[in-house]
């Protein structure tokens, strides 16, 4: 069963009932350019090969992005492979999931290149989703998608939305436009991701003057990780989700620094741990 429609749940494919109410929530945001860890200038040309090739190193890798993830409660993954030759055939979600003691993970292919390469985005979650969809996001070059994921009480649920947007400024635009529709009825979001432009660019700036999402208080640069100047990588939330300890992380082991938070949301919401 497609592991979009179906909890995959380590060693129990049907959770119990059970579970405690959680307030409090620990989320991260990687891009994790399939394993490659392109952590200098240079290894966009010595390790392009990595890209097409499988490599054993790229299971060093996952496993300590494993090993980060395993402090969070839900992580957005950008760049995951699903299962090409590049990545032995494995599912770097899933992979990823187990590694960090996840006991709900889900991926979505937005660009499926056949043995080459299965070009995804993913969710780690301890916390048991209410329901997920998978968006097509607009673009003259198919191949960006958004995951949204429900949890909590069906009328005040969260709802977070998975991203990894396009390069150019005019299909960013379609897409935040897109993404503007879908969280416009919920009071409680966050929209996580790699968004390929900044907070102050025009783009960005329209999404947030139509949607309840709250601009970032602080500049904290993701891009290239071994001399980041550029802020990318966002975690939004809308004002009733209260945030503290906003960070990027020293983990570098991709192209791109790891972004987390940690967030308080409302009782009503009733999140139910896994």
């Amino acid at each position: 069963m497609s592991a979009l429609t179906q909890a995959t749940v380590a060693g129990d494919d049907h959770p119990s009932e059970g579970g405690s109410i959680k307030t409090r929530l620990r989320l991260l945001s990687y891009n994790i350019q399939a394993g490659v860890a392109s952590v200098r200038p240079h290894h966009y040309f010595t390790r392009s090969w990595k890209h097409v090739l499988p490599h054993p190193s790229s299971f060093d890798n996952l496993d300590r992005i494993g090993r980060l993830a395993s402090h969070y409660d839900i992580v957005a993954v950008q760049e995951a492979d699903a299962g090409s030759l590049r990545s032995y055939y494995v599912n770097q979600v899933e992979y990823l999931a187990r590694r960090g003691h996840f006991p709900f993970w889900y991926h979505q292919t937005n660009r499926d290149l056949g043995k080459l390469a299965q070009h995804s985005n993913g969710l780690l979650s301890r916390v048991r989703p209410t329901m997920i969809s998978q968006h097509r996001l607009p673009g003259l070059i198919p191949g960006r998608g958004a995951m949204m994921v429900r949890y909590g009480h069906h009328e005040q649920p969260l709802v977070l939305l998975l991203v990894h947007l396009a390069l150019g400024r005019r299909a960013r635009q379609r897409q935040f436009d897109f993404l503007g529709e879908l969280i416009a009825d919920y009071r409680h979001a966050v929209v996580m991701g790699d968004f390929n432009c900044q907070p102050q660019s025009r783009e960005m700036d329209a999404l947030l003057k139509s949607t309840d999402l709250c601009e970032p208080e602080q500049t904290l640069h993701t891009y290239p990780s071994w001399r980041p100047y550029r802020n990318i990588d966002h975690i939004l939330v809308t004002p009733s989700i209260h945030v503290n300890n906003l960070q990027v992380l020293n983990h570098a082991l991709s192209d791109h620094l790891p972004i987390a938070v940690d967030v308080r949301v409302p009782k009503d919401v009733r999140l139910i741990a896994g």
